[in-house]
């Protein structure tokens, strides 16, 4: 027993050398191990509380959530823009109030599970002998809501002091479309009066050593095509029918979908470049031996560099049209351009400080970053860049297989651990950045 134990600690050590280094090389003192299991327990708190969607327990999570920002004397307050709906602001107050704030955004709820198809229950945030602490949420995205927590924890112990303010929103219902929560936030004279100017917000992890940076998302369309046609006889041989309409239409939006596989294997376009289309369901078939009715339903990306129109006029003209007796609708219908009309991107180039610093902060605590990428998924960013802000999709995650939403969902506690570090290197750039030619001076004397 004892033997084992030795061994556990043993592999716990080597699994967290990486975040020791990283922590020399930033100048940073290496938490302690009761600091190590404090840091954890609270993580675990976090998860364990039951935020599963359709009927999170907001009221738990928002207590919790304030108890964390009272520990570390943080401003704090709950609004409901929806009733049962809170979205907790809270604020570091920056020594410069006349410079525009950073906005560190999370959600609280998480997606449904199925607990006979988990190795360790769901919501138990369960640590195995490798220190994979298993939960809902671990990835998506608790863990980045207590990082930044964790984060300022640290900055506040160093004596830090920021120069911009500082806001965390933890939002509701981000799972099921965030209207209710990251949406209402963006639109109301509360954030107009928090003065935002760079928003973060979550990503995706890394099965590599390289972190993603996300600049933009592709927008979701749920389409559902309807057919309409004659009833006949199943013995004879007649034209028109509903589910052979449908099929017409199936059979073109097949061929897209190649068309667009192709550019993409060519090497032509990346992932985040090309449309994807993938059918959800079909519904077809009455208790009489031919259907007079069908449809089915498409999950529709569109990148922020698609040509909206020209898909609009296939969807009418070649997908359902009404020549064929088709109908359409949209049952979710994102735009891929802010209020201006312009594509929902930020700039990864020199033009965009925030990126460079963001990439500056992440190198200077040890990490390393791949190409900058389109979110395949939406998130709660695209509220903020319809807005024209700049946002940015990152969570602190390499070496970690992709089970967002999926079953066995876990993170590892090495990787939490440099998480903490990368973000505390973040805020400290973001925080202390002055623009060039204020005040004299400049980003690079800082």
């Amino acid at each position: 027993m004892e033997k084992a134990c030795n061994s556990h600690y043993h592999n716990q050590s080597l699994l967290l050398l990486p975040l020791f280094l990283s922590l020399l090389v930033a100048g940073l003192a290496y938490p302690t191990q009761d600091e190590q299991s404090q840091i954890i327990s609270r993580f675990q708190q976090y998860l364990q509380i039951n935020t599963t969607q359709p009927s999170p327990d907001y009221q738990s999570s928002t207590q919790f959530l304030l108890s964390q920002a009272n520990s570390l004397s943080l401003e704090s307050q709950v609004i409901e823009f929806v009733k049962g709906k809170p979205v907790i602001l809270l604020k570091w107050p920056g020594s410069d109030l006349s410079l525009p704030s950073i906005l560190l955004n999370s959600h609280t709820d998480v997606v449904p599970f199925e607990p006979s198809k988990w190795t360790h229950p769901p919501l138990g945030a369960y640590i195995d002998e490798g220190g994979n602490i298993f939960g809902r949420g671990s990835q998506d995205m608790k863990s980045v809501g207590m990082q930044y927590l964790e984060a300022i924890r640290r900055l506040k112990l160093s004596g830090f002091q920021p120069k911009r303010s500082l806001y965390l929103s933890f939002v509701p219902d981000e799972e099921i479309g965030g209207y209710d929560g990251a949406k209402k936030l963006a639109y109301s004279d509360v954030f107009k009066d928090m003065n935002v100017e760079i928003v973060l917000d979550e990503g995706l992890p890394s099965t590599d050593e390289n972190y993603r940076l996300f600049y933009a998302e592709m927008a979701p369309w749920w389409l559902v095509i309807k057919s309409n046609g004659a009833p006949g006889h199943g013995a004879k041989l007649y034209d028109n029918s509903a589910m052979e309409n449908l099929l017409k239409s199936i059979e073109s939006i097949r061929r897209f979908r190649a068309s667009q596989f192709d550019l993409l294997k060519a090497g032509l376009k990346s992932k985040g470049d090309v449309i994807s289309v993938n059918m959800v369901f079909l519904k077809a078939g009455t208790p009489s031996p031919t259907p007079s009715e069908a449809e089915a339903g498409f999950d529709i990306r569109a990148p922020p560099t698609a040509d909206i129109e020209s898909l609009e006029k296939r969807i009418e003209e070649e997908w359902a049209p009404a020549s064929r007796n088709m109908t359409f609708e949209f049952k979710q219908k994102v735009t891929p351009h802010d209020d201006l009309g312009r594509p929902l991107i930020t700039a990864t180039d020199d033009s965009n400080p925030w990126w460079t610093l963001i990439e500056e902060a992440i190198n200077k605590a040890n990490g390393k970053i791949g190409k900058p990428e389109i979110l395949s998924g939406a998130t709660d960013a695209r509220y903020f860049r319809q807005l024209g802000l700049t946002a940015i999709g990152f969570s602190p995650m390499t070496n970690t297989p992709f089970l967002l939403h999926d079953h066995n969902e876990f993170l590892n506690k090495a990787e939490y651990f440099k998480g903490i570090n990368v973000y505390e290197s973040i805020i400290e750039a973001y925080t202390s950045y002055i623009p060039p030619g204020r005040d004299g001076v400049s980003r690079d004397e800082l």
